[in-house]
């Protein structure tokens, strides 16, 4: 991307990240605890602060319902070329829960304290992802001010429910509400657009172009019920310890998809290291800390995460159960599972708690053009480049309808700030001038894109 190209994009408007930092301390006020099970208090009050955000400036957004209180936001905002294909910012309302004992501050009060010599707003959401919902509130609220209008249609939704796989959110809407989603052709959301430091005049930003599939699995183990004392070779909790014993040993093989390939060729070229994507030891071992982002995608991935048998401790349990997460490659979903059935064996059955598609797609077209020169317009040292999420977001869902998804939510970091470990962490923070910057940004791309 030329410094022509990234001078001529359109200037933000400095009202949109004047009030970012309120707009997000209100929504990190508002407990949107999401514990999975429709318990918590859900997304309905978040969903009225922002339709009132909305409404103020005159905007006229549709607050929608998924189920009880399990409420999301929609508006659309018409560009000046409304038969080009829309554009479609996705951002959720909800989070992880936060055990307060575990933080330095109160996860719900949004303080703001020094860290890494900067000042950070803290609180759970601060990265996941309510530092874009108010980075996206407080950039259409400036145009809606300043009365101005995109190229194109912009429609935001602020969804529910994200943070439990989305099926009483996007997934919902995509079925139900398919009307919501008409004339969209590309979408931004989570997880992308922020900075990595390689040196002082380079850094890289990191748009998702591709996300591993899902596959959270309940296993159950059968057996013969009993006394503690007696002899039991049925014993379910045995049998299912076993085949959960092979299945964290897993050793899958490694898959060099194009997303990665992508990564790499840039990254290569832009710091004139040889990163060969066939000899994937020795690239990891010239990626410094970047290698951990990498490895992940380089595998399916089968994790154990919860185990539950029995109710007594001299009373063998007739039945044992197992949760697993896991994680697949595009194109490499049925190498997986063959491989989880083969190490479950005759005596454990598995059945989904949760499963969804992986999503690729290429990086490159006129959008990345545009995310690329709004970076660069506000950092000199920027250099976009395509990676793989090894989780998961509400992209699954909108890719189902053919619509074009990246994870675009840009911050500029601190170097030494460990992002990733903030993401369901505990003391989940963001520093002010990162939503200043990312609100910027977003001002150059979606008025422009």
């Amino acid at each position: 991307m030329t410094e022509t190209t990234a001078s001529l994009l359109p200037e933000p408007l400095p009202d949109a990240e004047g009030e970012v930092v309120e707009l997000v301390s209100d929504l990190l006020r508002i407990d949107t605890s999401n514990y999975g099970d429709g318990t918590g208090p859900c997304e309905a009050e978040a969903a009225e602060y922002v339709a009132g955000r909305l409404s103020d400036v005159g905007l006229d957004p549709e607050r929608y319902s998924c189920g009880p209180r399990r409420d999301g936001v929609v508006v659309r905002i018409p560009g000046s070329d409304s038969s080009r294909g829309a554009l479609m910012v996705h951002v959720h309302l909800d989070v992880v829960p936060a055990r307060a004992d575990d933080w330095s501050v109160p996860p719900l009060a949004a303080e703001i304290r020094e860290d890494l010599g900067v000042p950070m707003l803290w609180g759970r959401g601060a990265v996941d992802m309510k530092d874009m919902c108010g980075m996206t509130l407080a950039t259409i609220r400036s145009w809606a001010r300043a009365g101005v209008q995109p190229e194109r249609d912009i429609v935001v939704n602020f969804l529910p429910d994200e943070e439990a796989g989305g099926r009483i959110g996007s997934h919902w809407l995509v079925e139900n509400r398919p009307e919501m989603f008409e004339g969209i052709t590309e979408a931004v959301g989570e997880v992308g657009g922020f900075s990595m430091t390689v040196r002082d005049d380079l850094r890289l930003y990191l748009v998702q172009t591709a996300e591993k599939g899902i596959g959270w699995l309940r296993l159950t183990a059968a057996g013969r019920a009993g006394h503690g004392s007696m002899l039991n070779d049925e014993n379910s909790v045995t049998a299912l310890c076993e085949a959960v014993a092979r299945l964290g040993r897993l050793d899958l093989p490694v898959h060099v998809t194009p997303a990665v390939r992508d990564f790499l060729a840039v990254l290569s070229d832009v710091t004139g290291t040889p990163l060969d994507p066939d000899d994937i030891d020795g690239t990891l071992a010239k990626l410094g800390p970047m290698a951990t982002l990498v490895g992940a995608t380089l595998k399916n991935t089968v994790n154990p995460t919860m185990l539950s048998a029995g109710y007594k401790v001299n009373v063998i349990p007739g039945e044992a159960t197992a949760h697993l997460d896991t994680r697949f490659l595009p194109g490499h979903e049925e190498e997986m599972f063959a491989a989880i059935d083969e190490a479950l064996g005759d005596r454990v059955t598995r059945e989904f708690v949760n499963h969804d598609i992986a999503v690729e797609t290429t990086f490159d077209g006129p959008s990345i053009d545009l995310m690329a020169a709004a970076l660069r317009a506000e950092d000199e040292h920027a250099v976009a480049v395509p990676y793989m999420l090894s989780g998961g977001t509400d992209a699954k869902a909108f890719s189902t309808l053919g619509i074009r998804c990246y994870g675009f939510a840009p911050l500029q970091l601190p170097p030494d700030l460990n992002f990733g470990a903030l993401f369901h962490g505990v003391d989940e923070r963001v520093p002010l001038d990162a939503l200043r910057f990312g609100t910027r940004v977003l001002g150059r791309f979606l008025r422009a894109c």
